[in-house]
C-alpha cells in the first residue's frame, strides 16, 4: 500500500507541476476536462493517496539507521 501510494503521489506531484510551469492539467487532458466523473475520481484517489502518505511520516517501521554498512 506504501509503494501504491508513493506513486500516485508522485503523479500528483508531476501534474501540479505542470500546472504551476505550464498551466497544462495532464490528468483533465487525458479524460476530457477537470469536472468529469473520471478526473474527479482519479483527483481523490490521488488525494487519498496523500493522506496515506501522511502516515509515512510518522511511522518508523523497517526503517533504521543502523542498516547502513
Amino acid at each position: 500500500m506504501d509503494t501504491l501510494s508513493l506513486i500516485l503521489l508522485i503523479i500528483g506531484a508531476l501534474n501540479w507541476g505542470l500546472i504551476g510551469i505550464f498551466q497544462f492539467d495532464l490528468v483533465a487532458a487525458i479524460f476530457g476536462g477537470m469536472s468529469t466523473m473520471v478526473s474527479r475520481i482519479i483527483y481523490t484517489i490521488v488525494g487519498l493517496a496523500g493522506i496515506w502518505g501522511i502516515t509515512l511520516l510518522f511511522r518508523r517501521d523497517g526503517v533504521t539507521h543502523s542498516d547502513r554498512e
